[in-house]
């Protein structure tokens, strides 16, 4: 799942918004991890998670940055404290690279914002990000679980860097969650992404983005309006 190259982020004149870097501690060490600060009346702390780190993900990644000004930026309406990280052996984190264990890093983001804000979280990730959220927060072990009010899985993989996934734990997950992807996504064929959504407790829906691939190339606004929408429903 190699990602194509992030551009720079804005700077502060074209996206006004305060960003600041977070001492966020995990299992296998220092996670590097910005903080987009929101509004102080948000009722709401949100988590974003990048991409494969063997294909080039990272906190920067272009999908995840839209994102994050979903749930962060003026335009949206949410305004919300969203923290990004990038996973152990990723960027300046600590650790290694292990495929599975990113799930447990997804654990550490949720204790520090439940400790900095204790508010509901919204989480969304991107792709291997969304296989580590959903594996963090539908998971039997997460202390945090009843925290997680919204689960947003963008380009969820079925296959890709060697592996397929599996998510048999969505069966008992009623956190409610959108599956968002393109329906040309080539590391989800469009069937199988069904069938695993069927899987799924509800509330769920999937949306299929028409023409897109699995970095939503063409169509992020496509993808930031329909992860707004839904974002709506679950949180006014």
């Amino acid at each position: 799942m190699k990602s194509p190259v992030a551009p720079s982020e804005p700077s502060a004149a074209t996206y006004p918004t305060t960003l600041k870097n977070v001492d966020l501690r995990g299992p296998a060490g220092r996670l590097e991890a910005l903080l987009n600060e929101g509004a102080p009346n948000s009722r709401y702390a949100a988590l974003v998670c990048h991409p494969h780190p063997l294909g080039g993900g990272t906190l920067h990644n272009k999908v995840v940055y839209h994102a994050m000004k979903v749930l962060n930026g003026v335009d949206f309406g949410f305004r919300l404290p969203v923290l990004r990280f990038n996973f152990r052996g990723a960027g300046l984190s600590e650790g290694r690279h292990d495929g599975l264990a990113e799930s447990a890093d997804v654990s550490a983001a949720l204790d520090w914002l439940h400790a900095e804000f204790n508010l509901p979280i919204i989480v969304v990730g991107f792709s291997f990000g969304a296989a580590m959220s959903l594996a963090a927060c539908c998971g039997n072990t997460l202390s945090h679980r009843a925290n997680v009010r919204a689960l947003g899985a963008l380009g969820l993989p079925t296959k890709g860097v060697g592996r397929h996934y599996r998510y048999s734990f969505l069966f008992g997950c009623k956190t409610p969650k959108l599956f968002l992807s393109g329906d040309r996504d080539q590391f989800a064929p469009k069937s199988e992404l069904e069938q695993i959504v069927n899987t799924a407790a509800d509330p769920r829906q999937l949306v299929f983005i028409s023409g897109a691939d699995h970095f939503f190339t063409g169509h992020v606004e496509s993808m930031q309006q329909s992860l707004s929408t839904w974002l709506k429903e679950q949180v006014q």
